[in-house]
């Protein structure tokens, strides 16, 4: 992309943020803002949907609907948003309220009346604009920590009708004050190709920056050859959250014109995982330091990048002269400079490669098979973003792919052929991903003597088989005792290998709903008077795994209706 295209492109979103209503919103919650999140923060795969609300460090808050609309759709999940309620409003969007403890009102009906209906706590519903209606300041649920929550807050975003696209909440006028610039902790040089040297290196090279009197940063001197890319290391500050969150806007200029950037106004839900692609995704997993990388070896459909033709990279020759910048923008126009003196050196590398060939090469846009003994893999082309040369091997039954430094954007293939063990085995086995000691399941397909499976992390892999069936302990014995005064019981459910798949409850062989929450593998029911007899009531809990296995927990417990 020219640069001035990339300054028409500036010049459109610019625009088309006057089109976002500032005052039309209220926060979903009563408490000053605070985040613990903010928008396109990045994320273990994926660039963060919304604001994350701190809630006190505790559960319970009210949660209000932002303004007027109908709730278009429910999802109860134990992964992801948790419980998570969205609302259509007129004006053209839609806000969503994710790790809800629990709805309120006519919504926690409706969420009851599904589970029952189909006889699970999972479910997930839209609905017509006349069906749930709700004002501007109505209590729609109460804060949790459900879902993917790693600790009690409340997820709310912002998408709009038409496109479905994630908008950045601060275009609607949330108040945040915010006076602190971005703050960059690391500036590394890539050198791109097996050609490529800097500052005496074949690998990325740290450089050291130093502060200048105007504020902004020197980086010291990069003495190169051929073709190198930046990436920084960055997150940004406001004057009331206290921690540190991602950072909106990062542009790389030479001579004065952008030659890469990204902005996080709006996000396509579909393009989340490409937060593999714009990281170092080999040192984060090393040192969990998500570099960002200022350039692209092959481009990939991340659309809230803009680069030039030569897609961030610069070609350092005897001639080459530029004066390169890197500027980290916030919201608020907040900013942080470093300046990059560059200058072509012919001095060899003395720090040699880390790559290691190996004859089985990868080319990203094409499709990959290998196979060896009773093992094969295939990569549908698209797989990876990058070429690469891929450890593949097969020891004592073990597949020996790679492992979980390079990000695959796709699934690919996995298979076993086992022609030694009995079908009667054969029902109880999985192909399992392997982790020194540990075994992960994921979910496989039996076709004759082949198991299949489809994942996107490479790694070492394993045929398991599951014989031993999930454990249900009671946190505390209800055996012939009366409950008239508990609301609720409590049980503790788990599968130390192919894991948990469903779970059911009865009570005096009826149905009843059970809420699942994995994190603490919790199984709970809150009672309701309408579903219990007077005097005795029967309790049965089943829990099976991913391959089948079964167990049955039965007590019994007393109950009077006359309180």
């Amino acid at each position: 992309m020219k640069p001035l295209h990339i300054l028409l492109l500036f010049a459109s979103i610019v625009s088309a943020q006057n089109q976002y209503p500032k005052d039309y919103f209220r926060l979903p919650l009563d408490i000053p803002m605070q985040l613990s999140g903010n928008f396109g923060e990045l994320r273990p795969n994926h660039f963060h949907a919304g604001f994350d609300f701190k809630t006190n460090q505790k559960e319970g808050l009210n949660v209000y609907a932002a303004a007027d609309g109908y709730v278009s759709r429910i999802k109860i999940s134990t992964v992801g948003y948790g419980k998570a309620i969205y609302i259509t409003h007129s004006n053209g969007f839609t806000t969503v309220y994710g790790h809800l403890q629990k709805a309120s009102g006519k919504i926690q009906d409706k969420i009851l009346e599904l589970q029952y209906s189909e006889k699970n706590y999972e479910v997930e519903a839209y609905f017509k604009p006349d069906e749930l209606l709700v004002k501007k300041g109505d209590i729609i649920a109460i804060s949790g920590n459900t879902g993917g929550s790693e600790g009690p807050h409340l997820h709310f975003e912002f998408r709009d009708n038409k496109t479905e696209k994630i908008i950045n909440p601060l275009f609607f006028g949330l108040d945040l004050k915010d006076t602190k610039s971005p703050v960059i902790t690391n500036l590394l040089v890539y050198p791109i190709d097996n050609s490529s040297v800097v500052n005496e290196s074949k690998r990325p090279v740290l450089m050291s920056l130093s502060l200048q009197k105007d504020g902004t940063y020197l980086s010291e001197k990069v003495l190169a050859t051929g073709r190198i890319g930046f990436g920084i290391n960055a997150f940004d500050l406001d004057d009331v959250s206290y921690n540190p969150n991602g950072v909106y806007k990062t542009q790389l200029f030479s001579n004065g014109n952008p030659i890469f950037g990204y902005k996080f106004d709006q996000m396509v839900f579909d393009e989340a995982r490409y937060v593999n692609a714009f990281v170092d995704y080999a040192r984060y997993k090393k040192t969990h330091q998500r570099v960002q990388k200022l350039f692209m070896k092959q481009p990939y459909g991340w659309s809230n990048i803009y680069q030039n033709s030569d897609n961030g990279i610069s070609n350092v020759t005897p001639n080459f002269l530029a004066s390169q910048r890197i500027e980290v923008s916030d919201y608020f126009e907040n900013k942080t400079i470093i300046d990059i003196p560059i200058e072509y050196s012919s001095k060899p590398a003395v720090i040699s490669e880390d790559i290691k060939p190996t004859k089985y090469f990868i080319k990203a846009k094409s499709d990959a098979n290998f196979e060896k003994e009773n093992v094969s893999v295939f990569f549908p082309a698209g797989t990876f973003y990058d070429d690469f040369y891929l450890n593949f091997d097969v020891k004592n039954e073990v597949l020996y792919l790679h492992e979980d430094i390079v990000p695959a954007h796709s699934y690919f293939n996995i298979s076993f052929e086992d022609t030694k063990s009995s079908e009667n085995d054969k029902k109880k086995m999985f192909i399992a991903s392997l982790n020194g000691n540990k075994l992960s399941y994921n979910t496989t397909k039996l076709v004759g003597s082949t198991f299949s499976c489809k994942t996107k992390t490479l790694g070492q892999f394993i045929l398991a088989k599951d014989t031993i069936a999930p454990k249900i302990t009671i946190t505390k014995s209800i055996e012939d005792k009366w409950l008239t005064d508990k609301k609720s019981i409590q049980l503790i459910i788990s599968d130390d290998l192919s894991g948990v798949k469903t779970y059911n409850g009865y009570i005096n062989d009826k149905w009843v709903l059970f809420e699942y929450e994995p994190k603490t593998k919790k199984l709970t029911h809150a009672f309701d008077d309408k579903l219990l007899l007077e005097g005795q009531n029967i309790l049965k809990v089943v829990v099976t795994d991913n391959i089948g296995n079964s167990t049955i927990f039965e007590t019994h417990f007393f109950r009077s209706q006359k309180k």
